[in-house]
């Protein structure tokens, strides 16, 4: 008899064992950065793995294993271990319908390319720093992939701080007479005339609108710095010679403004492009010519989005505080006056009003453009150290990447916007 109480003592008491790994989000996590590298190595070989959004700084939870637990403590990641009656008892209250809080569950990880040309190094791009540092695997794409129809293959793009417009990064002013950016421009000819372009800005052109294709048949698009305003201007001037003779032998069109197709582009309108080769700027999209803010001052705060009705946002925008600090770029910051309407503005400074951080669906996909070249970098220049994210691992600014990188695994059926 007493044997027999025992075990019915045992099966009663099994909800309360071990069952999951809770990573706490919130300002008590060690490390936020390797906490998504650790939840999408789990979602990489088939486990079960949750976000919680809005739940503790958007924490994770993920299957209880030996083996996860030693990963939380080789890579210094705050865990709690939680029983099943625990992490239903989380469920129950995060689904009340006055808390602003839901579950995902995150289903597979996405395979991640990152476009970018050879020869860059990890510390060249702020996406590529945390990927390395998070250790989530990606790949390298650049035009020749595109060109070739291998996006396919892949369902989150991040483009590097390229330059679809063909103007070599407007850095002929600055940097004409350096090897660097001769070799850059030979390279990018060679690579136009391989596939029967006669200009650089022509097969930008075709590749803008091959991404443009991969974001239509579901792909997930993430660009940071110049490379969101290039992009849309390169989608705007698909029919219009935009660049000046020192890019592409010739004068850009005299029309070229008013033949630009807004209609084309994923983010901004009624821009006006900037024609003189010596201001470094592409257009009126970027403010950080004309912004007046000091670095003490510069932040940008981030919207509170409805977990329940808007999941996207609210994941992309997932954080243990709301208020960033600002950082710099070639593309700082997006005028808020050229956003379409259509377009979710997540993360703005309202006293300059300028956007930092937007997002929008095109047919199947979805894109994010991210003002700024490195979060923890205030203006990063040329030949400028790397950052050491080692010295950044809770960092608010490299989340918002990462968050952007974790939100595909999402279960399809909640994916909103």
């Amino acid at each position: 008899m007493r044997n027999l109480i025992i075990i019915i003592f045992i099966i009663l008491s099994q909800n309360n064992f071990a069952a999951s790994i809770l990573i706490p989000m919130d300002s008590e996590q060690n490390n936020h950065l390797k906490s998504y590298g650790l939840c999408f190595s789990c979602l990489d070989m088939g486990q079960t793995a949750y976000w919680l959004l809005n739940y503790r700084g958007g924490s994770f939870v993920i299957d209880y294993s030996e083996d996860n637990i030693a990963q939380c403590k080789i890579k210094s990641i705050s865990y709690e271990v939680i029983t099943e009656g625990q992490f239903d008892k989380i469920l129950r209250d995060i689904q009340k319908p006055e808390v602003n809080m839901d579950a995902v569950k995150l289903e597979k990880a996405p395979k991640i390319a990152v476009y970018t040309p050879s020869g860059k190094k990890p510390w060249d791009d702020a996406v590529t720093l945390a990927l390395s540092y998070a250790e989530i695997n990606y790949d390298i794409v650049y035009d020749d992939e595109i060109m070739d129809a291998k996006l396919s293959d892949y369902d989150w793009l991040h483009l590097h701080h390229e330059d679809f417009t063909g103007q070599f990064g407007k850095f002929y002013t600055a940097y004409k007479n350096m090897k660097w950016y001769k070799d850059q421009v030979q390279d990018n000819q060679n690579r136009a005339e391989k596939y029967g372009f006669t200009k650089v800005s022509e097969l930008k052109k075709a590749v803008s609108h091959k991404i443009k294709a991969f974001v239509a048949d579901g792909g997930f698009l993430f660009a940071m710095c110049s490379a969101t305003d290039t992009f849309d201007i390169s989608l705007a001037a698909h029919d219009t010679d935009i660049c000046m003779e020192m890019y592409d032998g010739d004068d850009m069109d005299p029309h070229a403004q008013e033949k630009l197709d807004y209609n084309s582009c994923f983010a901004f309108h009624d821009f006006v492009l900037e024609t003189n080769p010596n201001i470094y700027e592409y257009s009126d999209i970027d403010v950080t010519q004309t912004r007046k803010i000091s670095k003490e001052n510069d932040y940008f705060a981030l919207f509170e989005f409805s977990a329940k009705w808007d999941p996207v946002p609210t994941m992309l925008c997932q954080n243990h505080t709301r208020i960033i600090r600002g950082f710099m770029g070639q593309t700082t910051a997006f005028n808020k006056k050229l956003i379409k309407s259509n377009v979710i503005i997540m993360g703005e400074n309202q006293s300059i009003n300028e956007a930092r951080y937007i997002h929008g669906k095109y047919l199947k996909g979805t894109w994010t453009f991210y003002g700024g070249h490195d979060p923890e970098d205030y203006q990063h220049l040329v030949g400028d150290p790397p950052t050491e994210l080692k010295m950044h691992k809770n960092s608010p600014g490299y989340r918002l990447i990462l968050n952007n990188i974790l939100f595909p695994a999402a279960k399809k059926k909640k994916l909103k916007t």
